[in-house]
């Protein structure tokens, strides 16, 4: 096979976890410097080098190494943060994850699935706070929220929002390009983990079992004409400097061989889910800013997103170093924009406070936080 039809399943396979690994724990300081000074230079994606900054000998260079992150970020962005809000349409979830609070093997989770008026009323909802951008999200609930119903969705809010993303199971290609011409501009999904048999082992049952079909949506979905890719790791499942290599690996391959996209990665720390294991390798604050940093220095285009999963202060202290991307104000549970309810959210966020409380603690370090500005007409 020529290396320009390779499929990034393909890449994943010349990279094993044990060559990772070895890659990694190989690295002198030596090595580090080199990585920094390349960065420095051009940031340009080298593996050995991302290898190197993610190295447990890079740790006592993480202040260069920030400085240099930071510099990248405001030189690319500027002081511009965009924000986002997810909307979780359903609760119900046929796949097993072990670290998930719609595990379909809880008992006692009270499930939902929006209706379609429902799911629309909460977007109103985020509309008039004034988010521009606007995340669907959903367990794998093929009766309720299948790709049709995304679909139908985006069509009834597409224009009171600038963007409209999904984050939802995989699907195929057909309904990548159906969910596209509906007015989805783009996708996240969080592969979890890069490592086949981690992955095999917090997936257990359940379509998303399948851990090609879930690497290789990421690639229907830009061959769909998504021009927005979203990437992450569940951070605590595997070790944090292998996935942090992978997901360099998988944003390299994205932005050659899809270049129109535009690519993103998440950081995900595991938080408390409701019948969800510990995390089996747990991040430090320290480790996430390494690995951000080490990110940012070898790929400085790349959008950097934050979630509410962190708590205040520190997030400000990520957007200073990396992240042009945060959400605010999130539920994780069906409807909790809209109505008070019961039901089980995915998880437990650690950032509770509103958008406009984000929005000033962010223009109190002088940076610019982008809302869009909606005609009244649009959302009375």
């Amino acid at each position: 096979m020529n290396a320009n039809e390779k499929k990034f399943i393909d890449v994943l396979r010349d990279w094993p976890p044990d060559c990772v690994q070895e890659a990694i724990r190989s690295t002198t300081a030596a090595d580090v410097e080199t990585a920094l000074a390349a960065s420095a230079d051009k940031g340009r994606y080298d593996p050995m080098h991302l290898a190197a900054l993610l190295s447990p000998v890079a740790e006592p260079m993480l202040e260069s190494m920030a400085q240099l992150s930071a510099h990248w970020t405001r030189q690319r962005f500027g002081r511009a943060i965009d924000f986002f809000a997810p909307l979780y349409c359903s609760n119900i979830c046929c796949n097993g994850c072990r670290y998930c609070g719609f595990n379909t093997s809880i008992k006692g989770t009270v499930r939902c699935a929006l209706t379609l008026e429902q799911a629309e009323t909460e977007a109103l909802c985020l509309a008039k706070k004034g988010f521009g951008h606007i995340l669907l999200v959903g367990g794998e609930d093929l009766k309720n929220t299948p790709p049709a119903y995304y679909a139908e969705l985006t069509r009834r809010i597409r224009s009171r929002f600038a963007s409209v993303n999904i984050e939802i199971y995989a699907v195929s290609l057909d309904e990548y390009r159906m969910l596209h011409e509906a007015g989805v501009d783009g996708m996240t999904m969080f592969q979890e983990t890069y490592n086949p048999e981690v992955y095999k082992r917090y997936h257990p049952y359940g379509p998303k079992a399948n851990f090609e079909n879930r690497i290789d949506a990421f690639e229907r979905a830009s061959q769909a004409g998504m021009e927005f890719i979203g990437l992450g790791s569940l951070l605590g499942i595997n070790d944090w400097r292998e996935e942090g290599f992978y997901l360099g690996l998988h944003a390299d391959y994205l932005q050659r061989r899809y270049w129109r996209d535009s690519v993103a990665i998440s950081f995900p720390r595991m938080r408390h889910a409701k019948g969800g294991t510990p995390p089996e390798f747990p991040v430090s604050d320290a480790n996430l800013v390494q690995l951000m940093c080490a990110l940012r220095c070898e790929f400085p285009d790349v959008t950097m997103t934050l979630s509410t999963r962190e708590l205040p202060g520190f997030r400000e202290e990520l957007v200073k170093l990396a992240v042009t991307k945060v959400s605010a104000e999130s539920k994780t549970n069906p409807g909790g924009y809209s109505r008070e309810n019961d039901d089980t959210p995915q998880f437990e966020i650690a950032d509770s406070r509103t958008l406009p409380e984000v929005a000033a603690a962010l223009r109190a370090l002088d940076f610019d936080p982008v809302m869009k500005n909606w005609d009244s007409s649009l959302v009375s």
